[in-house]
């Protein structure tokens, strides 16, 4: 009665009412009789993925599309991100002008007032220490941030086990600086890839940040803060233990694949998107 087999082909579902995303790779996209048929070519396994439901479908290392495919997830308004290896780098997503732009406005209806543009940072505050700060401007609320993250790098650093002499960052010479702040720098890289992923598949707009102001990125930025305490630095601290312990790896690849473990095994992607959908509820 309905065309395809999920029996959703003419659906439209509102993109905050999907259910994340499915990373992939090394198979074959395509589709047949409506559906998206995933192909493994080594097994001959094939699997039918229920697109019209997702965010987005991220293609890793060694996977293929046909055109159809893409047709058909255009139209349904589920994002096509083309990825590193679960999702550590981001190399392209193209903008899909078919779908719900609800979270967009939203978003840009927060950000145009002052007040509005306040009440969302204090959000992200909230979520990453627990409490609504009193502060009254965002210079203000930077400030109170900044304080709290420079105990946090201290506290990691003893529970971890390594020297910290504070954040320092050469952008013209990045490597100058101490193995701690580079495992920060690479895991930051790999992290921001990440986020850009969930803000692609929500269809926000990246510039318009409500903390970072400057960068076309602004809002991946202000995303990226929310994990700085829990996932951030840990991570780099631990990778930056495992090279004074004499890993066999380099710094970068090890902080990749710390990255690449952590948003495996938590579901970090889909994380992001639940925590944008409530960043901008209304």
């Amino acid at each position: 009665m309905l065309k395809g087999r999920l029996g959703i082909d003419e659906a439209r579902i509102p993109q905050k009412s999907r259910n994340g995303l499915i990373y992939v790779e090394r198979c074959r996209l395509s589709i047949d009789n409506g559906s998206l048929v995933l192909a493994f070519d080594d097994k001959g396994d094939e699997l039918e993925l229920p697109y019209q439901r997702l965010n987005a479908v991220l293609l890793g290392p060694g996977s293929a599309i046909t055109h159809d495919a893409v047709r058909h997830c255009s139209a349904h308004g589920t994002c096509i991100a083309f990825v590193g290896t679960d999702g550590t780098r981001l190399y392209t997503a193209p903008p899909l002008f078919d779908r719900d732009s609800t979270l967009a406005r939203q978003q840009a209806t927060w950000w145009a007032s002052e007040s509005t543009r306040l009440m969302v940072a204090k959000r992200m505050y909230a979520k990453r220490f627990g409490e609504t700060p009193r502060a009254t401007s965002a210079d203000a609320l930077r400030g109170m941030e900044a304080a709290r993250i420079k105990r946090s790098y201290e506290l990691t650093a003893a529970q971890v086990g390594i020297v910290w002499n504070g954040r320092r960052f050469d952008r013209a010479d990045p490597a100058a600086t101490d193995t701690p702040n580079q495992a920060i720098n690479h895991v930051v890289t790999a992290l921001e890839a990440c986020v850009a992923i969930a803000v692609q598949a929500t269809g926000t707009l990246p510039p318009l940040g409500f903390l970072h102001e400057d960068s076309a990125k602004s809002w991946v930025l202000d995303l990226c803060d929310l994990y700085r305490t829990t996932v951030t630095v840990p991570l780099a601290f631990r990778c930056a233990k495992r090279i004074e312990q004499g890993a066999a790896d380099g710094l970068d690849r090890l902080c990749r694949r710390a990255v690449s473990r952590h948003v495996r095994d938590t579901r970090f992607i889909d994380t992001v998107i639940d925590d944008i959908k409530e960043l901008l509820a209304s």
